[in-house]
């Protein structure tokens, strides 16, 4: 398979492995007159055969490639794996040949239009690395791909991530309402009476409520049923946790969120908005989207994300930070002397407003992956109590890990309005499945993602560098973290862009439209894999 060389299992922790063993087939080769041995492993962990005369001999560790884990079809089947194989730089540098060779032969409408959109977390971990700010990594990149590769657009998905926000939180706003309407009131009066009792059990006998925590009432019982279809409400924007739910976890898919992620709503922004402007179809844009994560890869294969009519997809080829990376060396480019090339200018061309003329860069407050929690939990706050300011009633706890953060909105009387959580790694997802599947999950929003620490820290980031040799990994992560937060932020609904895209564009927010382009939908899927000779790993 003609995968990008930058493309490695090792480090990969936002790599999915759902509960199913690997099926590598192991190759026996049977030898006349063999003695029968035995296998042994070590506290190390170690293999060893043992003779019938107690020899022991090590045996080597087994060396699982990609192409078979892709090949196992327990996570990626065989389709999805051929369209991986497809996302690759080597693809790009394909699509300029052709492009060079048309310009040079006078064929001007074969001339493919490049559009490349870049994650902030990207940014970050390219400006880490190179030790320069935000902006400089930003301005390098539209210069390197622009003026040296000769792509045509570069830009950045900060802009599409405020629509995957409003859109979230739209969506919570409606769903919440639902559920109240469901008998959510007395599903949220009897968790209050139970924790009020444990409360005075915990002040009086000295014990903890966590020793003597409960099933709530409405939590699993016939009266609270209906109403959980709708709460929690999990994030959508991670793929390694919507492919993991999606293979492993059919139930709990009506909880995820509809709203496309950044990525996608990009993709529809490209492959519709863009191109009606510039008079193309869809088809004639090759988009490539540049992400912190491979599991965007798999994500931009989904068959929703296909146009039929014009045989396209919204996004063609993924890119990683690390083989983006790998790009300057292959170019023979010292990026951090390239020159800074001037941001592009498509946003700015949307909307009248005067005071929308300079591009800049957005950022967001809240998590390293896209802040969703916060942005929700604000707007919430917001329109179903009228909450300006969830700072002042805002209790945040961090519990079992570090990964692992509830955040309780009470009123002023101290009484729980909202809970949210955020569940970082599998080890927090699957803790939350658990109690979705049992009822017994108390938050009304989960920001849900694969890579412990989030976006920041996924497997395609850069990893430390070999001179920083003073940093740890989680040094490492928190300083790109700090250099993603630095790019200072605007509400979502107060971009001037995503104001005038809304009108001139999406149109009504509850239309069709509106839902064609910003949201997509889930599919279970069924898998029957059984092999006696599977190993776990």
């Amino acid at each position: 398979m003609a995968f990008s060389s930058a493309l490695v299992l090792t480090d990969l922790n936002d790599y999915i492995s759902p509960s199913q063993a690997c099926i590598k087939p192991v190759e026996v080769q049977k030898k006349e007159n063999e003695e029968q041995t035995s296998i042994k492993v070590n506290e190390a962990g170690n293999y060893y055969e043992v003779s019938v005369d107690g020899t022991e001999e090590k045996l080597e560790s087994a060396s699982i490639s990609l192409n078979d884990c892709l090949a196992c079809s327990g996570c990626i089947t065989s389709a999805e794996s051929v369209l991986i194989t497809m996302q690759s730089q080597e693809e790009l540098y394909k699509i300029l040949k052709t492009n060079a060779e048309a310009q040079a032969a006078g064929r001007t409408d074969d001339i493919i239009t490049i559009v490349i959109s870049m994650s902030p977390q990207t940014r970050a971990s390219l400006a880490a690395k190179y030790d320069i700010s935000p902006m400089q990594a930003h301005a390098k990149l539209t210069h390197f791909f622009k003026h040296h590769l000769g792509a045509h657009h570069f830009f950045d998905t900060s802009f599409s991530r405020d629509f995957s926000l409003v859109e979230s939180a739209r969506e919570f706003v409606e769903r919440y309402r639902t559920y109240m309407q469901k008998g959510g009131e007395q599903i949220e009066a009897a968790r209050l009476e139970q924790e009020e009792k444990e409360q005075a059990e915990e002040n009086t006998n000295g014990k903890t409520r966590q020793r003597r925590r409960r099933a709530r009432p409405g939590d699993g019982d016939a009266n609270g049923t209906a109403s959980l279809e709708e709460m929690p409400m999990l994030a959508s924007a991670c793929p390694g946790w919507i492919c993991y739910a999606e293979k492993t976890h059919g139930f709990i898919l009506p909880h995820i969120s509809a709203a496309k992620s950044p990525q996608q709503i990009m993709g529809s922004i490209v492959k519709d908005f863009y191109a009606k402007q510039l008079g193309l179809r869809p088809n004639q844009i090759y988009h490539i989207s540049v992400m912190p994560c491979y599991d965007k890869k798999l994500e931009a294969s989904r068959p929703d994300f296909f146009d039929e009519e014009f045989q396209t997809r919204d996004v063609d080829c993924v890119l990683t930070t690390i083989e983006v990376d790998k790009m300057f060396s292959e170019q023979n480019v010292d990026f951090k002397t390239l020159p800074e090339a001037p941001l592009d200018e498509l946003f700015n061309k949307i909307g009248k407003s005067s005071s929308f003329q300079n591009p800049t860069l957005y950022g967001s407050s809240g998590s390293p992956s896209g802040g969703y929690l916060e942005y929700i939990l604000a707007t919430a706050a917001r329109e179903l109590f009228g909450v300006q300011d969830v700072s002042n009633n805002l209790y945040v706890q961090t519990v079992k890990n570090a990964d692992f953060t509830e955040y309780t909105l009470k009123s002023s009387e101290g009484k729980p309005l909202l809970r949210f959580a955020s569940a970082y790694g599998f080890r927090n997802i699957q803790n939350v499945v658990r109690k979705v599947k049992n009822n017994k999950c108390a938050y009304h929003f989960v920001e849900v993602m694969a890579c412990p620490g989030g976006c920041i820290n996924g497997g395609g980031q850069i990893p430390v560098p070999a001179e920083e040799t003073n940093l740890t990994a989680k040094d490492w992560i928190s300083h790109v973290d700090n250099i993603y937060r630095s790019v200072e932020g605007v509400r979502p609904e107060e971009n001037e862009a995503v104001k005038a895209l809304y009108s001139e564009w999406i149109g009504q927010e509850t239309s069709d439209n509106a839902k064609r382009l910003l949201r997509t939908q889930y599919h279970a899927v069924t898998q029957n894999l059984t092999n006696p000779l599977a190993t776990v790993w």
